[in-house]
């Protein structure tokens, strides 16, 4: 079963995050794509290869309504995996901003993951998988709400927002280039307010974008407003931007921490400033600045998950769901951080004009980004390890890598600050060894030839997961017997009481001390 397929049968997501880092903005000059598909459901990590087909041929595409149409075939489809990349180093992703919903028609076919699938295997360029998602949606319409797409290959990093238009067919909608040297995240809200109708190299957008809102009564002409995208197909309410903008503000304030970027506009304050659609780093970003720039719960802000009544007396930094509550007729919810416990995968997409198509290569993972570790999986690979092809979520099996992840980062929830130092240990360990060895293992495979090229990547990736499985089982059982009831073995297996923190401890003695208290009669 196939990412796409998986998220069809369980079709239970929560909500994703994104970043882009055009080649510019990078250290090496990659160009880096991260996509967080956050959702309660087990994907697998599969591939479907390059293929011919009869022109003749027709897709079978079935509605949210349920009917079914029919979709043309093209003469050659590109190799790819899940809905991530593909063999010319074309790599998307997405996050949905459901916008209006009264523009969502669940009678027409093609979904946000069937678009992404469907481009992958059609296109090589970001501008190309433009004009082949846009084209699929005039041609047999829109089925999903509103969704923010990453596209990216290794020279053009692009943000496309897409919408329904209420039962008439097509989609509206925008797309803006990135420029070279910037950075852009987006997280469930529509990011492109403004943009230019008369700069094509820049900027592309459907012939009905501003009509239909006219038509909807959701943008005036005559108001002498500017026409903003965002803010006309998906109004931003505290609620909504609480939601969404804190993971864009955090993503920003880390990657230029000089421009000071202020809570006020995620904190819903009215006529707070939005935050810009891309920013210039203040420094060049790497892989593993990548890595951490997802790993974030707000530490050191006011915003911080790992602090508080609610992180417990350990620091834990995770929320159940549902986020939200209601107490005395006022509404509360959780913050939403980018590193979650319901992650299903995430990818770093790895993407080098300076190295052939063959070396094409997604950094994947599944679980929580805190507490996962990423391994170089390249699209060419012969075999993919097979811990990420097993499992279901309907049954606990440490054979599955996604398993494998989530008994670790359960179990670390009992006692949260202490395991996640074990767990980041090796976490480090084993990516900081994948990256060393990536350039030897890629220049060695650049002398080789064709054939024994895609063998020597293959054999990598294969080996590296592998080793992350072997690892994180290893790593369930260690927490098990180092946690033991409470208590806590040191390194040469003297148990230890660990008790709980002096400030929660005191805590508990202010709130409710005299049910506690030994010597009640003074």
């Amino acid at each position: 079963m196939t990412l796409l397929a998986t998220l069809l049968f369980t079709g239970f997501t929560f909500a994703c995050t994104n970043l882009i880092v055009t080649k510019g903005a990078s250290k090496d000059g990659s160009a880096f794509l991260v996509y967080l598909n956050d959702g309660e459901w087990h994907p697998h990590l599969n591939i479907t290869p390059a293929a011919d087909h009869d022109i003749n041929d027709s897709l079978v595409y079935r509605s949210l309504s349920g009917k079914l149409f029919k979709i043309h075939q093209v003469a050659h489809t590109y190799r790819e995996t899940g809905i991530l990349m593909n063999e010319y180093q074309l790599a998307l992703g997405e996050t949905t901003f459901t916008g209006r919903e009264e523009l969502w028609d669940k009678n027409l076919p093609i979904k946000y993951w069937d678009l992404m699938r469907l481009t992958l295997q059609r296109a090589k360029t970001a501008r190309e998988a433009i004009q082949v998602m846009t084209s699929l949606v005039e041609q047999y319409g829109y089925g999903s709400e509103g969704e923010s797409f990453s596209i990216a290959d290794p020279n053009e990093a692009w943000l496309l927002e897409m919408i329904g238009t209420g039962g008439k067919g097509g989609a509206v909608w925008v797309a803006m280039r990135i420029p070279d040297g910037t950075v852009t995240a987006h997280a469930n809200h529509s990011r492109i307010g403004t943009f230019p109708l008369n700069d094509p190299d820049n900027c592309l957008y459907s012939a009905n974008v501003i009509k239909l809102a006219v038509e909807k009564g959701y943008y005036d002409l005559a108001s002498g407003k500017p026409f903003r995208f965002n803010d006309v197909y998906d109004p931003p309410s505290p609620e909504h931007l609480k939601y969404t903008e804190t993971r864009v503000w955090s993503l920003f304030r880390r990657v230029a921490p000089s421009q000071d970027f202020s809570p006020d506009y995620h904190r819903g304050k009215t006529g707070a400033k939005p935050y810009p659609l891309y920013i210039k780093p203040d420094k060049q970003l790497g892989l593993q600045d990548v890595f951490s720039l997802i790993r974030d719960h707000y530490e050191g802000t006011d915003f911080d998950m790992t602090q508080g009544v609610a992180a417990g007396p350990f620091g834990n930094p995770n929320r159940t769901r549902p986020m939200e509550w209601e107490t005395n007729g006022k509404k509360y919810s959780w913050e939403r951080n980018i590193s979650t416990p319901q992650t299903a995968y995430s990818y770093v997409a790895q993407l080098r004009d300076n190295m052939p198509n063959e070396f094409a290569l997604a950094w994947f993972s599944f679980d929580d980004t805190y507490t996962n570790c990423y391994f170089p999986f390249y699209i060419a690979s012969l075999q993919v390890p097979p811990s990420y092809q097993t499992g279901d979520i309907r049954h606990f099996d440490r054979a599955s890598m996604w398993w494998a992840f989530n008994f670790v980062s359960n179990f670390a929830n009992i006692r949260y600050q202490l395991m996640v130092k074990d767990i980041r240990k090796v976490q480090q360990q084993l990516e900081s060894k994948f990256i060393q060895q990536q350039d030897s293992v890629e220049q060695a495979a650049l002398k080789a030839s064709p054939e024994e090229r895609i063998k020597m990547l293959s054999a990598f990736s294969l080996a590296s997961g592998n080793e992350v499985h072997a690892r994180w089982i290893e790593m369930g059982n260690f927490l098990v017997m180092k946690y033991n009831d409470g208590y806590v073995k040191d390194s040469v297996g003297h148990i230890k009481a660990q008790g709980y923190p002096k400030a929660w401890l005191n805590s508990v003695t202010k709130q409710e001390g005299v049910r506690y208290i030994i010597n009640k009669s003074e």
